[in-house]
């Protein structure tokens, strides 16, 4: 049975102070969930802050990005053993705004899942289409192309969680509708089969992401084939987001 994970992506908001206080709200919300993997990715600057705030608790905290390398000479980039030594339990890779404004491919991807799963962390690894490439009837070749690219590598890894985000719906506050977002999932689970195995495609976790809300992640987490969320806006508030991983009431 797959576990639900709702993971919140915090972006280029909260200063360390601001991040631990917001943690510690959040855990006295969440405390007593126990049936649903709850983790937060704040800024690289605010981790350490968010870790001390988040010990000995449920809740993992993650990085918004990585380098595929080890070390080395690529200034401004931070490495996954980095992340790990600091103690962080989740990697987010590929994300659509990676991509968009800093040139993020399904090959850097690659190597990013690559990196991440090969130092034991679990990575949430994003994929989706653009709203021209929707209007045009292109959604399932752009996720297949993706996946194909970035992911096909790697989907034997019971810690490689895929999260599927229609980049039209990114900070937009428009969402897709369950359908939509069902039929996408459905979709990509059965590219999973063809390409690993049936079991792998009935274990791996698919994420929606994309202007989840309160209001409307019940209606999202009742499709049969959605396993989770990415959560941007709504993950500041630790109100809103206790009552999205609490969407089973």
């Amino acid at each position: 049975m797959r576990v639900p994970m709702i993971a919140g992506n915090w972006k280029m908001y909260r200063t360390a102070r601001e991040a631990a206080q917001t943690i510690r709200t959040l855990r006295g919300l969440v405390g007593e969930v126990t049936d649903v993997d709850v983790v937060v990715c704040p800024p690289f600057t605010a981790l350490p802050a968010a870790l001390e705030a988040a010990s000995d608790s449920r809740i993992g905290i993650g990085a918004q990005d990585c380098h595929w390398g080890k070390e080395g000479a690529y200034t401004g980039e931070v490495a996954v053993p980095m992340l790990a030594d600091l103690g962080c339990s989740h990697v987010i890779v590929g994300h659509s705004e990676r991509r968009q404004f800093f040139g993020e491919t399904d090959a850097t991807v690659d190597r990013k899942i690559e990196a991440v799963l090969a130092h034991g962390l679990t990575c949430i690894g994003c994929l989706g289409e653009t709203l021209q490439e929707r209007e045009a009837g292109q959604t399932l070749q752009v996720l297949e192309r993706q996946l194909r690219g970035g992911f096909a590598r790697h989907l034997h890894s019971p810690r490689l969680v895929i999260a599927y985000e229609p980049v039209w719906a990114i900070g937009t506050g428009r969402t897709a509708t369950p359908a939509q977002a069902q039929e996408a999932h459905a979709f990509l689970r059965g590219l999973v089969a063809a390409v690993a195995d049936p079991d792998v495609a009935a274990a791996i976790r698919i994420l929606y992401g994309g202007s989840v809300k309160p209001e409307n992640i019940v209606a999202l987490m009742a499709q049969p084939d959605m396993d989770g969320a990415l959560v941007g806006g709504a993950s500041l508030d630790p109100s809103s987001f206790a009552r999205i991983v609490k969407f089973r009431g």
